[in-house]
């Protein structure tokens, strides 16, 4: 299924969105990083979380590239699924759960895989709807602290990793360069592939449904093991495109 013809744009900020019939371009241009700026496109627009169009299994297939270089990008971009946990007109928020290539520019900082980069480009999953996550949740502030021991967080992280059905694999390519991009959403795994090469295969798949979105924004997010949360907006001086085509979301 091709989804050019679902998709629905949003735009906020100076943020642009273009969507032709060989590519979408999503665009945010230089601004002073005091407000937020997002462009982006999904096919979940107007629907209940219960009703979003995609469960396992499926494959979703895209080639994609950005206007600049890795080192020169700020804030945020990625394509894939999730579940809007904080979608405005919602009642409630809700816990998130996602399977996606994502890029967070420092000071991005979102180490939530033992051994993993907060920043960067990267293909990964997590749900923090597990039964495990709400049972150790009362014991997070203790585990906070205890995990600025370097020796208790290699011997701890592991759970708590587990307990948000976190998996990722840093991705070292040129994303400003084409690349071609699949995801294999099993119900039971997830395979992330590059070029015709499997660069993450998951023992886990996180839960559906979920909806698809592409987007390129100036935001950045700290989330770490030891405790350290923050967000943020940064300034553009240039500006930057995720363009997306042969976009394609098929059954397995």
């Amino acid at each position: 299924m091709t989804l050019l013809t679902s998709l629905s744009p949003f735009e906020l900020g100076n943020g642009q969105v273009v969507i032709t019939p060989q590519h979408i371009q999503l665009t945010i241009f230089p601004n002073n990083g005091q407000t937020y700026h997002d462009a982006q496109v999904s096919d979940y627009a107007g629907l209940k979380r219960r009703n979003f169009p995609h469960r396992p299994p499926l494959k979703l297939s895209l080639v994609a590239h950005t206007s600049l270089p890795s080192q020169d990008l700020q804030g945020t971009l990625g394509f894939g699924f999730w579940n809007h946990p904080f979608m405005a007109g919602m009642s409630g928020l809700r816990l998130p759960r996602a399977i996606w290539f994502f890029f967070g520019a420092p000071p991005n900082n979102m180490p939530l895989a033992m051994g993993s980069r907060g920043h960067g480009w990267k293909a990964a999953i997590f749900d923090a709807t597990k039964p495990l996550f709400f049972a150790l949740l009362p014991f997070a502030p203790l585990g906070f602290l205890l995990m600025r021991i370097p020796r208790l967080y290699r011997l701890l992280w592991p759970l708590g990793q587990r307990s948000l059905g976190v998996f990722e694999q840093d991705l070292d390519i040129d994303i400003h360069q084409p690349h071609h991009y699949e995801i294999h959403w099993y119900r039971k795994q997830v395979q992330f592939w590059v070029d015709g090469h499997c660069v993450l295969s998951t023992p886990t798949a996180s839960r559906g449904p979920l909806g698809f979105i592409a987007w390129v924004d100036n935001q950045y997010a700290i989330v770490t093991p030891q405790g350290c949360f923050g967000w943020g907006t940064v300034p553009l001086s240039q500006p930057q495109t995720l363009t997306i085509s042969e976009l394609t979301i098929t059954q397995l």
